[in-house]
């Protein structure tokens, strides 16, 4: 079967090749001039930066992902657990170290912020076991189909119950519902749109831990732009997709600036909103807009910080400390969202984080240019209650021949989610 699989971000590339070792005719259409979408990498001076996504969770998806392709990850790539998640930093001068794959050792970090809050944070977390369970079965690693739900599936993804109240209802110390909440939060989500069940994040990272490739996470998009070529993949960088050509109802092409791509089935692996005959299928929804975003070279002594750390307020800022940078130097990047109202660095000094005299280089990118940059947003689809989730297209859509992965496909945005929605889609498409 000849399969067209567009955008050559995370989604794309872990379709595309989990479909040719299946025995697929593939060929990856990406409009940027490389592969790699946000698991790219900016660079300056000798300065380097993770431009997406710095650490996953859920690293058995990765661990998957390469061997249904063919080697082994661990022939390629070693993945690296980080102990600490992240750490919080509140307005009131506390803060905690939220540590990743321990349930005594996170008890014991929630302990020293406050007695009685570790126990009170494990119950949360342990709240979601049987969530996980059930989704995991008939949501995150199954194709399925909206209309045709276990029961137990669908009480899960049609409670009324948002994040937001269980949270407030769960904890009365706010720092812990900050915690629980941060993830969406830095994301652009709004507590009261998300859907109570969606908190099983802060599940995964007890159990599954927080992991990063050693040497930076473009190494991984750059593993999958080399086995492309090994599972004889065609790919075509340059070359902007315009639509899909449908002729009896049916997807039989791909419409490029070069010319038409003839296709048995095609893989939308971007926003389905730049497809003109998808986008009536998500006009309801709309993308998580990113944080206004700096990459920091720096110089000298600076502080030493876990690879994130967070501080919660207005505006909330968010420091990932882990980029490549020549020997004395550091390489940090700087996210922040919601009233900034003045300059990243002058805010991040105000919370006794303070680096500007040793800026060497320092590259800012406003939300609108990431999302130019990328095509899309890498946060995927905003959640807006408890809808969105049948609202978003994948691993099938309306479009007979036309299936979707990526941030903007089920089950969404994050490193985890995307490697499974491309999972969802091999398994739909189904071996040659």
């Amino acid at each position: 079967m000849r399969v067209v699989v567009v955008g050559g971000g995370f989604g794309g590339l872990a379709s595309a090749v989990r479909l040719a070792k299946t025995g697929h005719e593939v060929t990856l259409v990406e409009r940027s001039p490389q592969v790699g979408g946000a698991l790219a990498e900016v660079t300056s001076e000798g300065f380097a930066w993770d431009a997406g996504p710095t650490a996953t969770v859920m690293p058995a998806v990765v661990r998957d992902l390469f061997r249904k392709s063919g080697r082994p990850l661990e022939r390629e790539l070693e993945l690296v657990q980080h102990e600490v998640v992240r750490e919080h930093r509140f307005d009131d001068g506390t803060s905690v170290r939220l540590p990743g794959g321990s349930r005594a050792a996170q008890i014991a970090a929630f302990d020293e912020l406050e007695p009685g809050l570790g126990l009170r944070w494990a119950d949360h977390v342990a709240s979601y076991a049987d969530d996980w369970e059930v989704l995991r079965r008939g949501y995150f690693e199954q194709p399925w189909t909206p209309d045709a739900l276990p029961r137990d599936v669908a009480s899960r993804l049609d409670s009324r119950e948002v994040l937001h109240k269980r949270l407030r209802k769960t904890f009365k110390d706010e720092r812990l519902r900050l915690v629980a909440g941060h993830p969406f939060v830095a994301e652009g989500h709004d507590l009261r749109n998300v859907p109570a069940w969606a908190g099983l994040v802060a599940y995964l990272e007890q159990r599954f831990g927080c992991w990063t490739v050693e040497g930076g996470m473009p190494r991984l998009g750059t593993a999958l732009a080399e086995r492309l070529v090994t599972r004889k993949v065609t790919v075509l960088t340059g070359t902007d997709v315009r639509d899909i050509v449908l002729r009896g109802g049916r997807a039989v092409a791909v419409a490029t600036d070069a010319g038409e791509i003839a296709a048995d089935a095609i893989v939308c692996a971007v926003d389905p909103r730049r497809l003109p005959a998808l986008a009536p299928h998500v006009v309801r929804t709309m993308p998580a807009i990113p944080p206004v975003v700096s990459y920091l070279g720096l110089e000298g002594d600076v502080p030493d910080l876990p690879h994130e750390v967070v501080v919660h307020g207005d505006p909330l800022l968010v420091v990932r400390t882990g980029g490549r940078a020549p020997d004395g130097c550091a390489a940090w990047t700087v996210h922040g969202r919601g009233r900034l109202a003045e300059d990243l660095l002058r805010a991040l000094a105000r919370e006794e984080i303070d680096v500007r005299k040793n800026v060497v280089v320092r590259l800012d990118r406003t939300p609108r240019q990431l999302v130019e940059e990328w095509g899309g947003s890498p946060h995927g689809v905003l959640w807006q209650g408890r809808a969105t989730v049948r609202q978003r297209l994948g691993p099938t859509t309306p479009v007979p021949g036309v299936y979707a992965a990526g941030a903007h496909a089920t089950p969404g945005g994050g490193l985890p989610y995307v490697g499974l929605s491309a999972a969802l889609v091999a398994q739909a498409i189904g071996p040659a």
